[in-house]
């Protein structure tokens, strides 16, 4: 594939990584993500405004770009690419987020001609998120293995199987504000084990 000449030096060598992790490579997956994951983080972070949001974002949007790496076209910077995807991404969140709001104003007073309407999130399976969970896992299992055992449990219960924090303390038995704390940490790990790979060296 024709590269546009236009493209910076960094741009070119994010294509070089762009084909070899597609071959295969997961140390060219690693080092993409190192090289991205703090500017796509902050990015989403301004977006949503809540740490949680913006480091399960920052995963999926890179779950997104690896899934259809192959579909990247040198026409233009990976780095424009990927944060096209991780916007847009953000933006479905919050719409969906949005309409998943119970809106209850003007529910029971009969005396309104012009009741609000009630809107129940649908609990019929959404394709897109199914998809979104499968483009997780990948992403994660090949880094997840490193974790110890206590943090790779809360990123399965959490990631995985989709615990919530309340159901993975029940699960563990442990207080609500260790899961949390634990888990915070375990996604800490979780990113720094990509940075502190072998043999791989990021600016």
């Amino acid at each position: 594939m024709e590269v546009n000449p236009n493209l910076s030096d960094k741009a070119r060598y994010d294509y070089e990584l762009v084909q070899k992790a597609v071959k295969g490579d997961q140390k060219s997956y690693a080092e993409l993500m190192g090289r991205y994951r703090d500017a796509i983080y902050f990015m989403l972070l301004k977006m949503v405004n809540n740490k949680s949001d913006a480091e399960d974002l920052t995963i999926e949007a890179f779950g997104k770009a690896f899934k259809n790496l192959s579909q990247y076209s040198p026409n233009y910077a990976f780095s424009t690419w990927l944060f096209k995807i991780a916007s847009n991404n953000c933006i479905d969140f919050l719409r969906k987020k949005r309409s998943n709001v119970i809106s209850i104003d003007g529910a029971g007073n009969e005396d309104s001609e012009n009741e609000t309407p009630i809107h129940l999130k649908d609990d019929m399976p959404d394709p897109e998120e199914g998809l979104i969970k499968q483009q997780k896992a990948i992403l994660m299992r090949t880094v997840v293995k490193k974790l110890k055992p206590r943090y790779r449990t809360l990123i399965e219960l959490r990631y995985f199987k989709e615990f919530s924090y309340e159901e993975i303390a029940v699960e563990l038995d442990l207080p609500l504000g260790t899961v949390k704390a634990q888990l915070f940490r375990a996604r800490e790990l979780l990113f720094n084990t990509l940075k502190s790979s072998e043999d791989i060296k990021f600016d």
